[in-house]
């Protein structure tokens, strides 16, 4: 008998296959394939414009593939197939699968006329239906896993930036995701804040969360990403070991991208 555990184990939590993407004439991504693992934290670098952000957007089916497939925990994102065949999820059969993706922007998007403590509390109840004690119970242990127990009560308006950001991760984390993507997370915010930030993200790798993290913190993808892929002009340059790939890139294009930001 087949040990279905070790089989789902087994599946990729990410999966790309020849993904291409393009608005209009401007073809944004061509043929990405890659593969992300259970628990694996992935890091992508490139320059602006490279199509890193629509690559994540296109795994929340925040847009739409052009081509190739795009599969979450083995389900096609955004389709069905049937008889070989692929057809579009109507907008709430998609929401429904996104509910088990967490995403992080550049900037917070928190309700302002919430505390960080509603913020937090809104999706579980809302889109989940689940009750609002056990909600904020959790939601207080979120808050608190993210160093903001004592901002619970605090409006978006009276936190930092960097605390902003916290509010939104413990907020996509409350939805429980498998997966936690984040879209240049320290882009927005004034170089101190920056650290508790990166703080947060890494107790969240080292307790297995499986993530992809499109970042200009090198430091951040040496130390904490288990595989780094470059990209540049939609297609993937380069990857592999962070530390391999910081310290000894093969591709004259990844040299010349690290020696501006390293």
């Amino acid at each position: 008998m087949t040990d279905t555990t070790s089989v789902a184990a087994s599946v990729p939590m990410v999966l790309a296959d020849g993904v291409s993407k393009s608005f209009g004439t401007n073809e944004v991504l061509k043929s990405i394939s890659l593969e992300v693992k259970r628990g694996e934290v992935m890091c992508l670098v490139g320059p602006s414009g490279s199509g890193k952000s629509t690559f994540l957007r296109l795994i929340n089916h925040l847009e739409i593939l052009s081509a190739g497939r795009l599969s979450v925990d083995g389900d096609l994102v955004g389709y069905r197939e049937t008889a070989g065949k692929l057809y579009e999820l109507k907008p709430k059969e998609a929401s429904m699968q996104r509910r088990d993706i967490g995403m992080v922007f550049q900037r917070f998007n928190l309700f302002p006329h919430m505390t960080a403590l509603e913020n937090v509390m809104e999706a579980p109840i809302r889109v989940k239906g689940q009750p609002k004690q056990e909600v904020r119970k959790r939601a207080l242990e979120l808050l608190a896993r993210v160093g903001l127990a004592e901002r619970a009560d605090y409006y978006p308006a009276h936190l930092s930036g960097g605390q902003q950001q916290r509010v939104a991760i413990a907020r996509a984390l409350a939805m429980d995701p498998k997966l936690m993507l984040f879209d240049e997370p320290t882009s927005a915010l004034d170089p101190e804040l920056v650290g508790e930030v990166l703080d947060v993200m890494k107790e969240l790798a080292t307790s297995g969360m499986t993530m992809i993290v499109v970042t200009h913190e090198m430091g951040f993808a040496r130390e904490v990403a288990d595989s780094l892929v470059f990209m540049d002009g939609g297609v993937v340059v380069e990857s592999g070991d962070p530390r391999e790939v910081l310290s000894n890139p093969t591709h004259e294009r990844t040299k010349a991208f690290l020696s501006k930001v390293l």
